[in-house]
């Protein structure tokens, strides 16, 4: 038996029910480049108090907000004093994590991967560099990890999606995407510049750790499927599950699951952990 699956079953087994001493606050980040503050929902484990922890930002879906994860998944301050890392959840509004090319008050891609990071690194005690740092989210935010990790992977070191819209483009009308884009026949350059498929002939082996999953029911099953395909293709490293569950909070809080448990090993391989 290896040692991270060593590590591995001392996490799952060595912490009591019940016992658990994480932190969740609630604060305002301001934001330069929006000039405006954003709520931000920060679980700070207990090991922080010792030593420097990781960071696993989660994003949420279209309509939701700071609070979303700490709803779907109320175990996060459990969660965090077992793996010893610290969940930082922003309010991205209905961004889509972009740095819009329209609105100049919407830059979300800035305010996740530099303004954010920037901040939780001074204000907690972290690994305060890529090593440390993962990102995922669900539906819109898992659109938004993928695309912020692969155009920033100095900055972080891991990326997942739960039921990703991470091919935008069959989706033109929905979820406020053309208030950041505009209307898709009049500004197609934009759908093909800002969809996270797009992106995969950037890519290099290695670049970052990727994980995505989505339902068997859900509607962003194909687009997730064509994503597996591209990667392929471009021979990049990735973990791709399809599991049963559709497009909601019962699926999420179980999916995410998995990816914590990635995450995890690849801040293990990575050595500052």
């Amino acid at each position: 038996m290896n040692w991270i699956k060593k590590m591995t079953i001392v996490w799952l087994c060595s912490f009591p029910l019940g016992v658990w001493a994480a932190r969740v606050d609630t604060l305002q980040v301001k934001s330069p480049s929006m000039d405006k503050d954003i709520e931000v929902v920060v679980v700070t484990p207990e090991a922080s108090a010792e030593r420097t922890c990781p960071v696993i930002y989660l994003l949420h879906g279209h309509g939701g907000d700071a609070r979303t994860w700490i709803g779907i998944k109320p175990e996060l301050p459990e969660i965090a004093d077992r793996f010893g890392v610290f969940f930082v959840c922003p309010d991205g509004e209905n961004s889509w994590y972009w740095d819009s090319p329209l609105n100049a008050n919407m830059r979300y891609e800035t305010f996740i991967s530099k303004e954010l990071v920037q901040y939780v690194d001074s204000h907690f005690h972290t690994i305060a560099s890529r090593e440390g740092r993962a990102i995922t989210g669900l539906s819109m935010g898992g659109h938004g990890a993928m695309w912020n990790a692969i155009r920033h992977s100095d900055v972080f070191l891991a990326a997942g999606s739960t039921s990703g819209g991470v091919d935008i483009r069959p989706f033109p009308d929905n979820w406020n995407m053309k208030d950041q884009l505009g209307e898709k026949t009049r500004f197609p350059e934009n759908w093909e510049n800002h969809t996270v498929i797009n992106l995969v002939p950037t890519l290099k082996k290695g670049q970052v750790a990727l994980i995505f999953d989505c339902g068997f029911d859900d509607f962003f099953l194909e687009v997730n499927k064509n994503y597996h395909e591209a990667l392929l293709k471009r021979g990049i490293d990735h973990v791709f599950i399809v599991r049963p569950g559709g497009h909601n909070n019962q699926y999420w809080n179980n999916s995410i699951d998995y990816q914590l448990l990635f995450f995890y090993k690849r801040f293990v391989e990575a050595g500052d952990y």
